[in-house]
């Protein structure tokens, strides 16, 4: 069996996890987000694609919910004091993953072959693709003006209304080696209860990748971020009530208009129209073991 997960965010590197562990060794191919993908203090930062190696290598810190377990932040201590910018949290274990990366990309090297490389250092038989490996940055539109998705989300806290968001250079970008390879010999696609806007919607912004997803001939269901209407973590809430009008599913499912066959969601959000057929089960993932349940009900949607 061959599944493709679209992923982003912390949200998403748990759900990926959780598909891992439901399938045998190979069969899972994950496209992740490059919209967030920032350069600090000289250095490619890649949060999404990272977020999804440390969470499928078992190397993530599961109490803070995104980097390094056991890191320590003594480098960028240092560089705070000689006066090097501070706001975005880069560990001692995390620096050498971005040393690494720039490295590679400096060298002329495809950001889809260092994201290659780091997966077989880290033992993995899933396969971790970037969206694209062309420059694609989401923009967030706010009362206060526009930023970069980091500068909005860390900097700022994302405590800024959303009003838009845009993708500068998707209109661009072709999708990156192996992704229209992966998606055309998928038995499924799976969208994870990431954020819709910030998440998925910079993957499917990639044109030829978004043509691939409305041309599909298998099922593809999509996991809603939600539950009781309410994000576990982050403003998807907040965007979803201010953007599309309310947090209920088929708020969710209209994100994803002619990208989606199902829609799974909370017991506490049924029943529900949501435009699709929904799947209800428990989407908390407290731990592997509940990552796996949901994952595993997903894919028998998408059966």
């Amino acid at each position: 069996m061959n599944v493709v997960l679209l992923s982003g965010g912390v949200g998403g590197a748990r759900f990926a996890r959780g598909v891992q562990a439901a399938l045998a060794p190979g069969e899972l191919t994950v496209i992740g987000n490059v919209g967030d993908d920032v350069e600090v203090l000289g250095l490619h930062v890649s949060p999404d694609l990272d977020s999804v190696l440390y969470a499928l290598a078992d190397l993530n810190d599961e109490e803070r919910g995104w980097g390094r377990a056991g890191e320590t932040w003594n480098a960028l201590a240092a560089a705070s004091g000689w006066g090097g910018e501070d706001w975005f949290r880069l560990g001692d274990l995390d620096l050498g993953l971005h040393l690494v990366r720039t490295q590679a990309l400096r060298a002329g090297r495809s950001l889809s072959d260092v994201t290659a490389q780091l997966a077989t250092v880290a033992g993995l038989a899933t396969r971790i693709v970037p969206a694209t490996d062309d420059r694609l940055r989401t923009q967030i539109v706010t009362p206060s003006g526009t930023f970069g998705f980091q500068e909005w989300f860390v900097g700022r806290g994302h405590r800024d209304p959303v009003d838009a968001v845009r993708f500068d250079g998707a209109s661009e970008a072709a999708p990156a080696s192996g992704v229209l390879e992966a998606l055309a010999a998928a038995d499924a696609i799976l969208i994870a209860p990431s954020n819709p806007y910030v998440s998925i919607q910079p993957i499917a912004a990639v044109p030829a990748l978004r043509a691939a997803l409305e041309q599909r001939r298998v099922r593809c269901v999509a996991v809603s971020p939600l539950i009781g209407g309410r994000a576990v973590k982050g403003p998807a809430d907040r965007m979803l009530s201010r953007m599309a009008g309310g947090t209920e599913p088929r708020h969710v499912a209209g994100c994803y208009e002619e990208l989606i066959d199902a829609l799974v969601i909370d017991g506490s959000d049924a029943p529900a129209d949501a435009g699709v057929p929904t799947t209800v089960t428990a989407t908390l993932m407290s731990d592997l073991a509940a990552a796996r349940r949901l994952a595993e009900k997903a894919l028998e949607a998408a059966a």
